[in-house]
């Protein structure tokens, strides 16, 4: 009986953050080599390139915010900085030869499911056609501005913190920074210093939990980690394992939580003495139903006698500064705008249509939402990397990343011995992931009544509510009963025919 010849699968990655370089690398290191990246920015890096205000710092440490695959030892400080993660992806992109791979600038406007094949069209008109695409698109990449009267009659400068331009100049003015989450923490404890006059207006104050995030990493803790992987890769996987008490914390009403939730009320009440100040500091809801906010300097920052909290709601934006409810016109001459993300976008808003026609949108009607993280119904050949779902909350985002490019990878195997040509998850086995997240999210912290970036317009939340190790149990080994798997004619196609291909 003839047998299929292998044949090298034509994959086509978009985005070029933590999700496409962990799929990039992880395809190359099982022998694929056939693929693109399309990275829409001028750089890689995602998020950390887009975001490049002043006081950026991640809040998850930096010994579990890399890639299992990229160790890097000499991290400066215990939680890093924005530029320093963006310089670590570069240089693992480099490191691992995926400069040769990788089209910048590259804005992908459509992908259509045509003929078994995916056709890519990039912004500037290129045409690219491949076996599978890859959206690695990530979830905070675009920014929100909420749309206030007047905006437009503003005489000083707008930034938005998501599109920073290192031109501006902050010192010796009058700065109002919008927003409260990390990102507006960051920014205030960072202008604040410098600046005239800091005022932040917030409709709802953040639990802030203090921590230390401008502390130097030990020079000879680095040294003992470059000069030992075997100790590098120890502590790395016990960073791992302790993260698994986040998600006791996120996922349990244990003594765990309780515990952290009194740290951030201490924190607050410790370190703001003034009582109608930590009054209108105080959040109405449970601490970490939001996002965490981590800082060691915020708070001392607010009550500097240059910064004020402004809460009451903002009405318009006048030729001179913001008007609020109260009547009041607070004069500024530089609006930041800390105001997030369209967090649920993900792919959007390119025009991204599978079987028969359907669109994304259609799809989605009712909220994103994938299988175990990885695939959509309705979508052949498509993979998501860090799609719905997949803002753990708990679990390294790299880790996440990583195991899902090796299911992925699974596939792409089987593609490569000729076992199919297409793979589609049901609507049925989709159906089953996501009732079984709803469940799962009733008792998570997320769910204790706060109103949160992570609810999708359709009221659902949009986290991974599961610990590691059920994570890793769903993406190991696909299930084929959750899937559609075909083989067509065209897949006895000579190989060559199937060869990622670009036209103008």
């Amino acid at each position: 009986m003839a047998t299929t010849p292998p044949r090298e699968p034509s994959i086509i990655i978009i985005g070029a953050g933590v999700a496409g370089i962990a799929a990039a690398v992880t395809f190359k290191k099982a022998g694929f080599e056939d693929f693109v990246i399309l990275e829409k920015g001028s750089d890689v890096g995602g998020v950390w390139f887009w975001n490049r205000y002043p006081g950026l710092t991640c809040d998850v440490p930096s010994q579990l915010y890399q890639f299992g695959f990229a160790p890097k030892p000499d991290w400066s400080r215990v939680w890093a900085t924005g530029p320093e993660i963006q310089r670590y992806h570069a240089k693992v992109v480099d490191e691992f030869g995926l400069r040769a791979h990788l089209r910048l600038d590259s804005e992908v406007t459509d992908a259509v499911f045509e003929d078994d094949r995916w056709q890519v069209t990039v912004a500037d008109g290129t045409r690219l056609s491949a076996d599978f695409v890859i959206a690695a698109t990530g979830v905070l990449h675009h920014p929100f501005t909420p749309d206030l009267p007047g905006l437009d009659s503003f005489e000083g400068t707008v930034v938005h913190t998501a599109r920073w331009d290192d031109a501006l100049v902050t010192a010796g003015r009058r700065v109002a920074v919008i927003g409260s989450g990390s990102t507006g923490v960051q920014v205030v404890s960072a202008l604040q210093p410098e600046a005239a006059r800091l005022l932040q207006f917030t409709r709802t104050p953040q639990w802030v939990l203090w921590a230390p995030m401008g502390l130097r990493r030990s020079a000879l803790v680095a040294k003992a980690l470059a000069a030992s992987p075997a100790l590098h890769d120890r502590v790395y996987a016990a960073a791992l394992w302790a993260s698994g008490i986040l998600a006791d914390v996120a996922l349990r009403p244990t003594w765990r939580r309780r515990a952290v939730q009194e740290l951030a009320r201490w924190s607050l009440r410790v370190q703001v003495r003034d009582k109608a100040l930590r009054e209108s500091l105080t959040p109405g809801y449970q601490p970490l139903c939001k996002r965490q906010v981590l800082s060691g300097s915020y708070y001392r920052a607010i009550q500097a006698d240059n910064a004020g909290l402004v809460t009451d709601a903002i009405t318009e934006i006048t030729p001179a500064g913001i008007r609020t409810a109260d009547g009041r016109e607070h004069a500024v001459d530089v609006i930041v705008f800390a105001t997030g993300f369209h967090p649920h976008n993900y792919m959007r808003p390119m025009n991204l249509r599978g079987r028969d026609g359907l669109t994304i949108d259609q799809a989605w009607a009712k909220g994103p939402r994938a299988y175990r993280m990885s695939a959509i119904p309705g979508f052949p050949n498509l993979f998501t990397v860090l799609g719905p779902n997949s803002p753990t909350g708990s679990i390294s985002l790299q880790y996440s990343a990583e195991l899902t490019a090796r299911y992925i990878t699974r596939w792409l195997r089987r593609f490569a011995a000729g076992e199919f040509d297409t793979v589609e998850v049901t609507e049925e086995a989709t159906t089953r992931f996501t009732d079984a997240v709803t469940e799962a999210m009733g008792p998570t912290v997320w769910n204790t009544g706060c109103n949160s970036w992570y609810f999708t317009e359709q009221n659902t939340i949009d986290l991974w509510p599961f610990d590691r190790a059920t994570m890793t149990a769903l993406l190991t080994e696909p299930d084929d009963n959750d899937f559609l798997i075909t083989t067509t004619a065209a897949g006895a196609a000579d190989p060559k025919e199937r060869e990622c291909r670009s036209t103008r």
